[in-house]
């Protein structure tokens, strides 16, 4: 199967893309800039390059020629709604120009549930409208109504390699600089992932996406501690051994204010459908490896 795969170079996309074509896929992995490391490691792991802006169809439009499959990653802050309803509206073009049938995998995430009350949430919760991510539930139910053949994805909060767009990275790199912080609801729990198993789930749905047509996924492991919790750990593999500093949410901008609440969900559906289970139990297991992964990785860019 060739599968077209946006934010390749993205810290889930570099990670999807190589597990795809570990898993005998030939990959077209999107990037604005072929000559950067991360381009340049995909090319090392037989992903193939391709240039263009998914903010420009016209810059990749002509690689849907011959593509079974799309993976959508990448979230545009400067225009998400705009951005994703193009992508869609290309695909649906596509659908009209030639008989292929093309596959989305379209990735949303578990902060676009918003507050709900909940104690464990699945992919039949509705989401709160108000959450500052709603947007992205309403995507979801724009992209069925387009009858294209799609699956959607709702991973946890990710972690693992070079975690460089990760909660976790975010507190290394405070841990080091010795201003680490904490935002909003202190008792609030999340549900995670490492990247690795996600680029599983994704590998699995492509393995037979007529099967999982019109599916959405929860991917994340069981963990269920505090995110407070999970940041001390971080910040302490990184040899940081004084206080957290306590904000508002809000301080944090948007992403932080959006995640200000208790996001703990199930992936029975996954482990049901999909044959998925994490290898990866939890960041708190390891730490320290972790913090190494981020380190390099930061030595390496």
């Amino acid at each position: 199967m060739q599968i077209l795969v946006t934010g390749a170079t993205g810290y889930a996309g570099r990670r999807v893309s190589t597990a795809l074509a570990r898993a005998g896929h030939t990959v077209l992995g999107l990037t604005r800039d072929p000559a950067t490391p991360a381009a340049r490691d995909l090319a090392v792991n037989e992903v193939t390059v391709v240039q263009g802006d998914l903010t420009r169809p016209e810059t990749w439009r002509g690689h849907l020629d011959g593509t079974d499959a799309v993976v959508h990653l990448l979230l545009d802050m400067s225009d998400p709604i705009g951005t994703d309803q193009r992508l869609i509206s290309e695909l649906v073009a596509a659908r009209e120009r030639d008989a292929r049938l093309r596959h989305l995998v379209f990735t949303t995430g578990i902060s676009s549930y918003g507050r709900t009350g909940l104690a464990l949430m699945d992919e039949n919760t509705p989401g709160n409208p108000d959450s500052p991510l709603g947007f992205r539930f309403a995507l979801e139910k724009e992209l069925a109504a387009t009858g294209l053949a799609h699956t959607v994805v709702r991973p946890g909060f990710m972690y693992g390699g070079p975690a460089t767009t990760s909660m976790t990275g975010q507190w290394f790199a405070a841990a080091e600089a010795g201003k680490p912080v904490f935002y909003g609801d202190t008792t609030k729990r999340w549900s995670w992932i490492h990247v690795d198993d996600l680029a599983d789930a994704y590998v699995r749905v492509l393995a037979n996406p007529a099967a999982v047509d019109g599916e959405i996924f929860v991917i994340a492991d069981d963990q269920r501690l505090s995110a407070l919790d999970l940041q001390r750990a971080a910040v302490r593999a990184a040899g940081y051994t004084g206080e957290i500093i306590m904000e508002s949410a809000e301080a944090g901008g948007m992403l932080q204010t959006a995640a200000d609440q208790d996001e703990l969900v199930s992936s029975a559906k996954a482990h049901r459908l999909l044959g998925w289970r994490p290898h990866h139990v939890s960041f708190t297991d390891a730490p320290e490896r972790h913090y190494r992964a981020w380190k390099a990785a930061q030595q390496s860019a």
